[in-house]
Formats: C-alpha cells, sequence, structure tokens
C-alpha cells in the first residue's frame, strides 16, 4: 500500500488502537478522538469533538495552564518540550476516576507551522486493581495458621469462628466488639476472606485518625479545587472499596456530625465527592469494629441510634486475653514460629517460670500486647529458652494482679465515670502508661490505637501521666 493510500485510512488505523487518541487545536478544541477515547471516558464521538479539552477533566492539566493565556495549556507555550508524559486521573462521564498515563506531543506541518497537539491516554485501572490483590495477598500470607490468622482454640474462640463463618456467608453488615489488642482487624479479614467478595477490594478506614474537617475528603474524595490544597481529583476510600467489603476500624471514635454523612451511605448507596454534584453509587459490605460500649455512648448521646441499628446487624464480640488464659501457650508458640521463621535464632521456647508469669499477667493489650513482650524477650534471648530476666521489666511480680496495677481514680474520673466500659478503659490505659514509663506514643502501641487516642481519653477519664506512671 502506497503512503497516500496509507493517510486515506489514518481514521481506521487509529480506531485500532486500545489506547484513547486525542487530536486538539492550538486553542485546546477537541478535533477528532478514536473509538478507544470513547470508550475509557464513557462519551460519545459528538460528546467530545468541537468542545474544550478540559472536557476530559484530567487533574494533572490544570497545573500547566497559564492563567495569562485564558488558561491554556503551556504545551502550546514554546517554553516547554514538545513531548510530555504525566500521570493523572481523568473523570468520566458517570462521575468515577479513571488513573491513566497521557502522552502529550505537538504536530507541525513541513515549514514548522504549528496545527495542535495529539494526546494518547493509558488506562492505568488495571495496574491499579493488580497493586491493591498483590498488597491483599501479602496480609494474607502473613496469617499463615490458626484459623484465617486466629489462635486459640477456648470455648470462646470457636464461638467466635463459628459466627465469622456465617456472618461471611451473607451481606449483612457487621459490628465487631472487643477491647484493643484482641483481634478485631483479624476478624474483619477473616469475613471479606471467607465471603462473597473475596475478589473484590477490601480498604480499611480509621474513624478515630483522621480530624472530623478531613473525614468527608478521605471518605468520600474530593474533586480538583474543592478546598485549598486540593491539587488533584482524590478518589475516596469508600470508593476505592466499590464491589468489595469496607472496614471502618474504631467506629465509637467517629463525631456525631459525620455519622449523619455516614448514615446516608449505609441507606442508600449514594454519596457526593466533595466538591462535586454529580451523585455516586457504591455497592460495598460494611463491617464496623469497636472497644466502645456503644450501648452506653446511645444513652450519653455520643452515638447516633439510627446508625448503631443499621451497623449492629450482626454483633460479634471478641473476649480479652485475660478470660481465654488457655490460649496463651499456643499463641505464645505461634508468635515464637513466626519470629524464629525471620531469623536465624534458635529459641525452643520459653520456660515454666516464664509460661506462669505469662499465664498470671492481666494483659490490658490483649493478644497484641502478648506478641509485643515475646518480641522484646526475643531479641534479649539467645538460644535455648526465654527466661524471665528477659521478659520486658513490668512483667514482675507486682504487675501480675489487676488491682495493684490499676491506680486509684482521680476525682475528675470519678465525676465523669458513666459506665463500667469506661472505669476498664481507665485502668487498661493507666496499665499501658506505667508498661511505656509514661511514654504515650508507646502506651498507644501497646494498646493498638493512635496517640490522639490515647490523649484523648487521658482527657475524658481524668488520668494523670505522673501519677499513672507512679503508681
Amino acid at each position: 500500500m502506497a503512503p497516500n493510500e496509507i493517510g486515506r485510512h489514518w481514521r481506521s488505523i487509529l480506531d485500532t488502537l486500545s489506547d484513547g487518541v486525542a487530536i486538539i487545536d492550538p486553542s485546546g478544541q477537541v478535533l477528532m478522538v478514536n473509538q478507544a477515547m470513547c470508550r475509557l471516558t464513557g462519551y460519545e464521538d459528538w460528546e467530545l469533538v468541537g468542545q474544550a479539552c478540559t472536557v476530559f477533566n484530567c487533574d494533572a492539566c490544570a497545573r500547566t495552564r497559564r492563567p495569562q493565556r485564558g488558561g491554556w495549556c503551556e504545551l502550546f507555550s514554546g517554553e516547554q518540550p514538545e513531548n510530555r508524559e504525566i500521570s493523572c486521573r481523568l473523570i468520566r462521564k458517570d462521575g468515577t476516576y479513571m488513573p491513566a498515563l497521557k502522552v502529550a506531543a505537538l504536530l507541525r506541518d513541513g515549514d514548522g507551522r504549528l496545527l495542535g497537539a495529539v494526546e494518547t491516554v493509558t488506562d492505568l485501572s488495571a495496574i491499579s486493581r493488580r497493586d491493591q490483590k498483590i498488597n491483599e495477598l501479602s496480609h494474607q500470607l502473613a496469617g499463615e495458621d490458626g484459623f484465617m490468622g486466629m489462635v486459640g482454640q477456648s470455648e470462646a474462640m470457636r464461638r467466635v469462628y463459628h459466627l465469622v463463618e456465617k456472618a461471611a456467608q451473607g451481606q449483612a453488615p457487621v459490628l465487631i466488639h472487643g477491647e484493643s489488642g484482641t483481634g478485631k482487624e483479624l476478624v474483619a479479614r477473616a469475613i471479606h476472606d471467607l465471603g462473597e467478595r473475596h475478589e473484590g477490594p477490601y480498604v480499611v478506614f480509621n474513624c478515630a485518625a483522621l480530624s472530623e474537617s478531613l473525614f468527608e475528603s478521605e471518605l468520600f474524595g474530593h474533586v480538583k479545587g474543592a478546598f485549598t490544597g486540593a491539587h488533584r481529583h482524590r478518589a475516596g476510600r469508600l470508593e476505592s472499596a466499590h464491589g468489595g467489603d469496607f472496614f471502618m476500624d474504631e467506629i465509637g471514635e467517629l463525631p456525631v456530625s459525620s455519622q449523619v454523612k455516614l448514615l446516608r451511605v449505609l441507606e442508600e448507596k449514594h454519596f457526593e465527592r466533595v466538591g462535586d454534584q454529580r451523585t455516586l453509587f457504591v455497592d460495598v459490605r460494611f463491617i464496623a469494629a469497636t472497644n466502645r460500649d456503644l450501648g452506653a455512648m446511645l444513652q450519653a448521646g455520643q452515638f447516633r441510634e439510627d446508625l448503631y441499628f443499621r451497623l449492629n446487624v450482626i454483633p460479634i464480640h471478641l473476649p480479652p486475653l485475660r478470660q481465654r488464659k488457655e490460649d496463651i501457650p499456643a499463641l505464645v508458640e505461634h508468635f515464637l514460629a513466626r519470629l524464629r521463621r525471620r531469623t536465624s535464632k534458635d529459641i525452643a521456647g520459653v520456660s515454666r517460670q516464664v509460661m506462669e508469669r505469662l499465664t498470671a499477667y492481666h494483659w490490658p493489650g490483649n493478644v497484641r500486647e502478648l506478641r509485643t513482650c515475646l518480641e522484646y524477650a526475643f531479641v534479649l534471648a539467645d538460644r535455648g529458652l526465654i527466661e524471665l530476666d528477659q521478659l520486658p521489666p513490668h512483667l514482675d511480680g507486682r504487675a501480675v494482679a489487676p488491682a495493684q496495677a490499676a491506680p486509684a481514680p482521680s476525682p475528675t474520673a470519678l465525676e465523669h465515670r458513666h459506665t463500667p466500659e469506661d472505669e476498664s478503659q481507665r485502668r487498661e490505659l493507666a496499665e499501658a502508661l506505667r508498661a511505656a514509663g509514661g511514654n504515650q506514643t508507646k502506651a498507644a502501641k501497646l494498646l493498638g490505637v493512635s496517640r490522639a487516642t490515647v490523649y484523648n481519653r487521658m482527657n475524658r477519664l481524668g488520668i494523670e501521666l505522673k501519677k499513672s506512671v507512679r503508681d
């Protein structure tokens, strides 16, 4: 075929490409798009041709437009390279985001006169899904044994396993109750892995990790320019969970004003991004977890009743470690086996005295604290059995009895104490602060919460740092 004949078939050639192609004139008007561009963006050909190229809603392009030239692109200014490659997000016609790789190049005739530009768009959605699946598989491999990563054959844990299997078979929301460090995250993950949505995404959203002002943007996402600092489009965590499971950890820390916004999604499965008027549909299964007494919070007006009943369709309660001490030997072996696989140390186990100490201790940080305790001892031990002097300093005889470990409540704590759950949290937080030598960051790690949560609980429960460490 002669070159001039190829020129007559250029449109058919472009339509065979899997990447989107657009031809744009120097004024920014779309002159032509191929079929792939229509398929990727959801627009028809006639909806794009003749429009300004801003119709694609590319967040990265906005940063290269020159206000003094009417907001048009620097690609045509002659001050930038004539070819460029950028990663960006486009907004499709239905309002969903598409991660993309866009390559733009100027077009000139034989005399060097500027004719326009050609842009190719590669959809990166499949790569994003692949990366997410790799992360999920890595997480699954980390929980090597036990029931979906959970260890223990006590009667209480067997009831938990049974409930998890039943809950995974349906689509109803699940509310997981339990103290910090009992394994609520493992239960949520097990429900996802055993459920019908296991091939879909699994997204974790920590309700205590964000300020109220950032809640909407993080949960629902935002469009470029929605607020100061919103330089690019961003998909919210909820949107990222479409087709899968959405796990809301520490739901009891969510402010009441944010609870209203979450309730609408639970009831209607619709939401809008911050700064956008498009209403989007999301298909997710909701799983929530808390270490708070939500029943008491309802009475105190700190948690919405309608949200509570929408979440608490299938309640699962995780027992604290002190109520299933028969599982401690199995947990010890489980954690030591993992440590042996990571290192070359030949640590056979723990001595009889150490096992007695571990089973006598109150474990305010539950299974998470037991794991960190063994990691500490594993570092000190060289070979053979772990001995008493290799345990963390707070695991001595005075720390065994829970009544001795907890400091006397301050007048402020007594004045504001509403529930037995508050008293339990006060005692466990005081124990963690003592174990951490007053370091709030280390105490937060022991309890499995954020440092901000530790600080807020100290204020709410009237815990004085110096007194907690001294007592």
